[in-house]
């Protein structure tokens, strides 16, 4: 059988309440099912969940079936990427040591079947969003997340939570294609195309399907979300694609 390379991205589990979260998280356990005979390797490209913040010996409760069905396939000897994205940077080795898969903090350049990939979640590349840029090196930073860390996780959690329920995963507002010479995200890959070759670039994080040819040789995928589309890509060692699960 043919072993296949997915990815998939923004689950944003917990928005916007319990039980639509766990609506969606039974189907993303679903989609995990059906491709666990054929998957290989696994990339799952930030904001898996809306919020994620690990103490030393508490983490977020909940979402114990997609964390069993991930451990399962870790067990299988599935290769499984957690990358860190703007909801869920602040994972540590938790995932690590219980479910076995691994960390990716930024970018990640892969190659195979001779194609080589730029993966990364997408948050503060391309053009302009300077405040959440500026946002995004204090929340990174490891003195800030150790302070917010010695804040009880009750109040934590409840100061997070409050923040999560105004993203854009909240209000589950479609996206819409701004148009080749406006998204950010190609723009983006266009630059590096002219320090480097890639075949694809891979990104979340715009809650939006793309697909897009950048030149003859290079194509950019945004692989979407999960509140309104389903959508994964899916690498058959040749070539990659978008595809949609239960759409």
């Amino acid at each position: 059988m043919t072993k296949h390379i997915y990815f998939a991205s923004d689950f944003h589990l917990g928005s916007p309440n319990y039980t639509e979260s766990r609506k969606r998280e039974d189907r993303i356990v679903r989609w995990l099912n059906f491709i666990t005979p054929t998957c290989s390797e696994l990339f799952l490209m930030g904001d898996v969940f809306d919020f994620w913040f690990e103490y030393k010996y508490v983490v977020p409760k909940g979402f114990v079936r997609l964390q069993g069905k991930l451990a399962e396939m870790s067990d299988k000897g599935i290769k499984i990427y957690f990358f860190k994205g703007n909801h869920d940077m602040w994972v540590k080795d938790y995932f690590i040591k219980e479910l076995g898969v691994q960390i990716v903090s930024d970018e990640l350049l892969i190659e195979r079947g001779g194609k080589k990939f730029y993966l990364h979640h997408g948050d503060g590349l391309g053009p302009g969003d300077k405040k959440y840029k500026f946002l995004r090196k204090i929340f990174r930073n490891p003195i800030c997340q150790w302070l917010f860390g010695i804040v009880p996780p009750r109040i934590g959690m409840g100061i997070a939570n409050t923040w999560s329920s105004h993203s854009r995963a909240a209000s589950k507002a479609e996206e819409v294609f701004l148009g080749e010479d406006k998204e950010w995200l190609a723009i983006y890959a266009k630059e590096q195309l002219q320090k480097q070759h890639f075949d694809y670039f891979v990104f979340g994080h715009r809650h939006l399907p793309i697909e897009m040819k950048l030149n003859d040789r290079s194509t950019y995928i945004n692989i979407g979300e999960w509140l309104n589309y389903n959508s994964y890509g899916v690498f058959n060692g040749e070539e990659m694609r978008l595809e949609y699960f239960e759409k």
